[in-house]
């Protein structure tokens, strides 16, 4: 019996019927338990935006609209993420959206979708790379040293790349070995980040001086939403549970509800980073402070190493959501290979480790060239990065209903809303309609418009997309066997990868 996906041999390829973890052809290792999983999302969320944007968030909204901003931007991010909670556990396959988009949508929509995906991915590792000798200046003000050239009026500094570019390469050699070793080093910095988060909650509540809190309302709505526009994109991350589903060993069922429960990790996370920053400070004196989450911790606690375990922190957040990025990417790109839309050499996995290698060696090399390319550049191109994001999330709130009425009787071991069909529709039309808000957000003369080089970065980046959309057949209906179909029909034309798995 199939769980869904690509008919039985996809799904128990992954799991199994009763979810054993025992990959059965596709090559792929399952040795993610429960906590390792969990950890894989959550540390792909936290990221550093909490270190660099809390005093901008307090100073709009104040503590409490601030608070209220990430209570609805959570319920948002919670409706997305519930609805991938059905489809991964009916579809536990590496690759996560674009197994759902091929079986409703067919190939092109899947493409699309995936396309979006992988260089929004890409775009954060790239980010992450200069990201880290950043947040080490802080600490460490000597990386700004042996300056090179200037990008985009961002100076370059040869210690600042070689802090980035070789975090790069050990990231990616840590990966390559194998999915337990990276989930163990994700676990590890995840557990420094909470039991960071632990010392702020204890500073706040000994040294913590609540009238600093106040105003708890700043702006009034307008400064609810301003806060509200920049909530949902602190939570894009937790699909890379989705997307290296066949490597976990846990039932599909229990994955489904990790990936909502890594979302609501992530809410109250923020929560805490809001509430416990208001009440070092007030707000309005916090806006001087580059990284305003760490000065404020150092003010309250009264000694700068508190500041720098804050710092350490937020270098954390970067590790983890670096390190998570580059899974979800290189098993995305591991499936659109298998399936024939990108070049076969993408589907080649490590034959011992059963990695997808050159995945991740591709996506490995960006991140090495990314720091000589300057900070202004990479900040481009992570926000270039972020509607494309949402494009997908938008397409997979649609597929979620599309399979609901198309194939009711589908195996879901996680069934939003129970035996009833009623409830699981209003939520994936919810879904649809707020996914939807958030890419109206990013057009001309609403609060989330990008500047021209990020849009020109998007129209680049799809530009080269269509380079493969074009080449993908037409004809090949959606459905369970989708991808078998497209690969049949790209052997008759003498392309494609020809067999499922691509191994030594």
């Amino acid at each position: 019996m199939a769980h869904g996906g690509r008919g039985a041999q996809g799904a128990h390829g992954a799991h199994g019927a009763q979810g054993s973890g025992v990959d059965q052809g596709r090559g792929f290792i399952p040795s993610l338990g429960r906590i390792e999983t969990l950890f894989l999302g959550f540390g792909a969320m936290i990221g550093f935006g909490w270190i660099t944007l809390t005093a901008g968030w307090l100073n709009s909204a104040g503590t409490m609209g601030a608070v209220t901003a990430f209570v609805i931007g959570g319920i948002i991010m919670a409706l997305v993420g519930i609805v991938y909670s059905e489809l991964v556990s009916a579809m536990p396959l590496a690759g996560g959206e674009h197994n759902y988009l091929l079986r409703g949508f067919g190939p092109h929509l899947a493409f699309i979708g995936s396309w979006g995906i992988v260089g929004g991915y890409i775009s954060v590792v790239a980010f992450e790379a200069v990201a880290i000798p950043r947040t080490v200046a802080y600490v460490f003000p000597q990386v700004h040293s042996i300056p090179l050239w200037e990008v985009a009026d961002s100076q370059v500094y040869l210690v600042w790349v070689l802090i980035g570019s070789g975090t790069g390469v050990l990231l990616t050699l840590l990966n390559i070995r194998g999915i337990k070793p990276a989930s163990l080093f994700q676990s590890s910095v995840v557990l420094f980040v909470v039991a960071m988060a632990a010392v702020l909650i204890l500073g706040a509540l000994f040294g913590g001086e609540p009238s600093n809190m106040e105003p708890l309302y700043t702006g009034g709505a307008a400064g609810i939403i301003a806060v509200l526009v920049m909530v949902p994109f602190m939570f894009v991350g937790f699909d890379v549970i989705p997307q290296s589903a066949e490597e976990v060993k846990v039932p599909p069922r229990s994955i489904g509800r990790l990936v909502v429960i890594s979302v609501l990790m992530a809410a109250t996370f923020y929560i805490i980073i809001v509430l416990t920053t208001s009440v070092a400070l007030p707000a309005a004196e916090m806006m001087d402070f580059d990284l305003a989450t760490a000065d404020a911790m150092g003010v309250l606690m009264g000694n700068t190493t508190w500041a720098n375990v804050v710092v350490a922190g937020g270098l954390a957040g970067l590790l983890t959501s670096w390190n998570a990025f580059l899974i979800g990417a290189s098993r995305l790109m591991w499936a659109m290979a298998n399936s024939g839309m990108l070049p076969t050499w993408f589907a080649k996995l490590h034959p011992k480790h059963g990695t997808p290698v050159n995945a991740l060696l591709f996506i490995g090399a960006l991140s090495v060239f990314a720091p000589l390319f300057g900070e202004t550049m990479m900040v481009w191109l992570v926000d270039s990065g972020s509607p494309s994001i949402v494009i997908t999330y938008l397409l997979v709130s649609l597929v979620f209903l599309v399979l609901r009425r198309r194939e009711p009787d589908m195996v879901r071991p996680m069934r939003v809303g129970g035996a009833s069909n009623a409830p699981g529709m209003v939520i994936g039309a919810a879904a649809v309609i707020c996914t939807a808000g958030m890419l109206i957000l990013y057009l001309p003369g609403m609060p989330a418009f990008l500047e021209p080089q990020p849009w020109v970065m998007f129209g680049l980046w799809w530009l080269l997309g269509m380079v493969f959309l074009v080449r993908i057949p037409r004809g090949v209906a959606p459905g369970a066997d989708a991808e078998e179909r497209l690969v049949a029909r790209l052997a008759q034309r003498g392309r494609g990868p020809g067999t499922g798995v691509r191994r030594g």
